[in-house]
Parts: C-alpha cells; sequence; structure tokens
C-alpha cells in the first residue's frame, strides 16, 4: 500500500542517517564518496537517488540498494498521482 504523501529519500537520509550519526553534510559525503554538493542536492530534494546513489548508502548506512530506490519511487509515485489524471482511461481486453 502507497503512502499518499511520501517525503522525499533525502528527508529520510538526512534525519535518520546524517542526524542521527550526528555527521556534518562533508563528512557523510565523504564516507558516500562523493562531493558534498552531490549529498546536500539529495538532502534538500534538488536530485534523486539514483542505482549509484543506492549503493553507497546501502554500503554506509544500510538497508539494500533496493529500499533505498524503493523509497524514490514510492516519492515520484506520489507526485505523479497527484499530477496525473487518469479518470478518463479504461483497460484494454484481448479479444
Amino acid at each position: 500500500m502507497r503512502m499518499c504523501n511520501p517525503p522525499h529519500p533525502g528527508e529520510i537520509i538526512r534525519e535518520f542517517c546524517v542526524e542521527a550519526l550526528e555527521l556534518t553534510v562533508t563528512e557523510a559525503a565523504k564516507a558516500l564518496g562523493v562531493k558534498p554538493k552531490t549529498l546536500s542536492a539529495l538532502l534538500n530534494a534538488r536530485s534523486r537517488v539514483s542505482p549509484e546513489m543506492a549503493l553507497r548508502l546501502s554500503k554506509v548506512f544500510g538497508r539494500t540498494p533496493e529500499g533505498w530506490l524503493r523509497l524514490q519511487l514510492q516519492f515520484d509515485l506520489g507526485k505523479a498521482e497527484k499530477r496525473v489524471d487518469v479518470s478518463g482511461l479504461k483497460r484494454l481486453e484481448a479479444a
């Protein structure tokens, strides 16, 4: 079951990884092997969790890469459900 308004994965990473471990963005970025600007963009919802970032997050903070990507997917679907009107569409059936 999908959440109706899931948070951006960056919010989760900030709260449960960076802040929980009392890391600075620079320290967390170094641990992840990325530039602070790259991590900052993710934490501030200006970028997405890519497969590459999911691998890094998994290694450094735990959880599976699929779990990190699932958070991104839930966020993306939540946004799409708000902006895409599918009410006039119908399922096609084989004859």
